[in-house]
């Protein structure tokens, strides 16, 4: 991490290494071209023809009396031989580099020989301060010019050092600081290193939680990347603070993993080691023979000069024709590489789009299955479960059939959560506007968290304010996913404490009202570290005093559905004291004149006979009881029918009130049935009961004929209220005809 500054990225031209050895200025271009070269060695590990390209750049530089390149020589040089271990020549380079930065007053170079001298002093026994006087020049120089990204590393490498010197508490402004420089910078090399540093110094200051995050979360940002050397120095760290927790297993695999990495870092080590030695002999006899090249050369420079004007202009002259050739034949071979490349691209490119597509579909058609593979069997035991607790004569079991309610329930919630992320991220996902009663919702979502309230000894408070009109227009199947999602996490949270629900009203605009929703809880609260993460999907706080965790989707969902309703989630929380929850909608008032007329006429349809004939078409034999035994107790009568065919059959030979249907069924399936049925009875109404995902198939239902949609497995008393809703509509049909 303690960075040496290399040079800036040149444009380069074309340059003839021959020129290396004469004693004439050469031009700019030729300057840059061998500063690139330089550039590339030494990054290669090649020291020796490094070192070489330099003392070249340095000769033409002091020949074309151009001060600029004589700095980046010096600094190539005091680069090569600090990576040699050749700390004397290394720093003898650096302060030559450093009077020629000070005579061109040129405050970039100072920038880079700053740092590079910081790095030479910082790791010198006894010399460490003189290193950070020189890093905190790096940073005067960079906030004078306005350059803050050149403040990172200077920055971190003071952290460092102090670290290094078992000062925590000088090193942690830094790096703070250095966290600040970060922030919206994609350097996940950096990152991952001050991540390191950040999990040493909380190790070593005793606050191991926060240790362990900054760990894990650099040892991901490396393995990301590929980044051997930050991740084996995290690795080793992690290990030795996991032991000392006494997590000897984790510890044993942070080492194993450390042992990895320090492998290859090893291979890279010796490479570097060996051409290192090679260098330094190759070095010495590159000096012994300098003088000769010299000599060697001024002779050939004496015989060039003898050579007459002619023949010099001829082979000029066919040089350049040569050249030119060389460069159009070059520029053509490129030119139909080019062009068979970009036919290669854009075929790889065709197939990777058809294939994601396709694994797009499978992914969306297994969805679909599981959901109605899961919700099909569910649907059996919440419902035989309600049953259950409702018989007086299994009171004794009632706690076991709660626990199974309850599990079958929370795997349903799971469930749907991944199903809803899958159909948020494919922008399936339609807000829907339909009258419903807000104080029912809230007392309905109060209600299914009864069994995880008594468990964790919670008391559930709510409080709806009256100024809010009782029915209002908007998705309530959507506001019951956001509020599910907080009141589940605040009781599950929550141990011998309090949930507080509130409901309030904010605003009146014409139709319209603002409604203010806050869910407060005091239970372990959410650190500040956590509090963006717990937005993100697969996202949860770790604690052990809760036998689950859950899929992490919850509050990822809770923030994408208000981002439809044109709202956010806004948290506030500490640590050990709990959180809050909140955020603002606004619905449009339902003002139809109609709920006094509904009401007289559902009394009226229950007192229309003793018993109502309801037709229940359903294959699966386990729902077929559920659904007659949830019928029989409101006193229907009802008929069973395992298939389409047997349907029709019923259907044409007897008169139903209404038909519950199931969509899949083998042979003839249930939008198919629905239509046979409208061909001899356009007034029976027929309600889908399905446990597929209805936003897929919801137009095709309608489009059979069918008039409502449940979905399986369902809430009882809403099963209640759209079989009435629906029962009633069938008399007005029926009356009108």
């Amino acid at each position: 991490m303690k960075h040496n500054y290399l040079l800036l990225t040149f444009c380069l031209i074309g340059f003839n290494l021959l020129s290396a050895q004469n004693n004439k200025p050469v031009s700019k271009d030729s300057l840059e071209h061998l500063t690139e070269i330089t550039t590339e060695y030494l990054t290669k590990y090649n020291y020796k023809d490094g070192i070489e390209h330099a003392y070249i750049l340095l000769e033409h530089a002091e020949n074309s009396g151009d001060n600029y390149y004589k700095f980046h020589a010096h600094n190539y040089l005091g680069i090569a031989y600090n990576e040699l271990k050749d700390n004397p020549r290394a720093k003898s380079n650096y302060l030559k580099a450093l009077k020629i930065a000070h005579s061109l007053e040129n405050d970039t170079l100072l920038i880079y020989i700053y740092n590079n001298l910081g790095n030479i002093y910082s790791e010198e026994k006894g010399n460490e301060e003189k290193g950070i006087t020189y890093y905190n020049k790096v940073i005067g120089l960079a906030d004078s010019l306005k350059v803050p990204e050149e403040k990172l590393i200077p920055t971190v490498n003071i952290a460092w050092t102090y670290m290094d010197e078992k000062k925590y508490s000088q090193a942690y402004p830094y790096l703070n600081e250095s966290l600040k420089l970060l922030e919206g910078k994609e350097n996940n090399n950096a990152r991952s290193q001050l991540y390191m540093l950040l999990g040493k110094y909380h190790h070593k200051t005793n606050a191991l939680d926060s240790a362990e995050y900054y760990f894990t979360q650099g040892l991901k940002l490396a393995e990301k990347d590929s980044l051997v050397l930050p991740a084996s120095l995290i690795c080793k760290d992690y290990a030795a603070m996991l032991f000392e927790k006494g997590e000897f297993e984790a510890a044993y695999k942070s080492l194993e993993k450390y042992d990895n990495y320090n492998a290859q870092l090893f291979e890279k080590d010796k490479l570097a080691q060996i051409e290192a030695a090679n260098a330094r002999f190759d070095v010495n006899e590159y000096r012994r023979n300098l003088e000769i090249s010299k000599k060697e050369q001024a002779y050939q420079d004496e015989l060039i000069a003898k050579s007459t004007e002619k023949i010099l202009i001829m082979v000029v002259a066919s040089l350049i024709l040569i050249i030119i050739l060389l460069i159009l034949n070059k520029i053509n071979q490129d030119r139909k590489k080019l062009i068979h490349q970009l036919k290669e691209k854009n075929n790889q490119l065709r197939d990777s789009r058809d294939n994601a597509e396709r694994l797009s579909k499978l992914k969306t058609e297994f969805l679909s299955t599981v959901s109605h593979e899961l919700r099909t069997p569910l649907y059996g035991v919440v419902g035989l479960a309600s049953l259950l607790l409702d018989d007086k004569s299994l009171k004794k079991h009632e706690s076991d059939l709660k626990s199974l309610k309850f599990s079958a329930d929370y795997l349903l919630a799971l469930i749907n959560d991944v199903l809803q992320m899958n159909k948020m991220e494919s922008n399936q996902v339609k807000l829907e506007n339909i009258p419903f009663n807000i104080r029912e919702l809230v007392l309905s979502i109060v209600n299914t968290f009864e069994f995880t309230r008594l468990q964790n000894k919670n008391k559930v408070h709510y409080h709806i304010d009256e100024k809010i009109p009782e029915d209002l227009i908007g998705d309530p199947v959507r506001l019951s996913q956001i509020l599910m999602n907080l009141v589940g996490n605040a009781v599950k949270f929550t141990e011998n404490g309090n949930v507080f629900i509130s409901v309030k009203l904010q605003a009146r605009v014409e139709d319209r009202s603002v409604v203010y929703f806050e869910v407060k809880d005091d239970g372990i609260g959410i650190p500040k570290s956590k509090q963006k993460v717990i937005f993100e999907e697969f996202s949860q706080l770790k604690s052990s005093n809760y036998n689950y965790q859950g899929t992490g989707l919850g509050l990822p969902i809770v923030k994408r559905l208000l981002e439809l309703f044109d709202s956010q989630i806004h948290l506030k929380s500490k640590e050990g004291e709990g959180s809050l929850f909140c955020f603002s909608l606004s619905l449009k008032e339902d003002q139809s004149p109609t709920k006094k007329a509904g009401f007289a006429h559902e009394v009226y349809l229950d007192n229309l006979k003793e018993k109502q004939k309801i037709l229940v078409v359903d294959d699966n034999r386990i729902n077929q009881v559920v659904t007659r035994r949830i019928l029989e107790k409101q006193n229907f009568e009802c008929i069973v029918a395992s298939n389409g065919v047997e349907a029709i059959e019923k259907a044409s030979s007897e008169n139903f009130d209404l038909i519950l249907m199931d969509l899949n069924m083998p042979g003839i399936n249930g939008m198919e049935t629905t239509k046979r049925i409208r061909k001899f009875n356009k007034h029976v109404p027929v309600v889908a009961l399905t446990a597929v995902e209805i936003e897929e198939v919801r137009n095709e239902i309608y489009a059979s004929g069918m008039n409502d949609i449940i979905v399986k497995p369902y809430d009882v008393e809403r099963f209640y209220q759209i079989i009435k809703r629906n029962l009633s509509a069938g008399v007005e049909s029926i009356s009108k005809n």
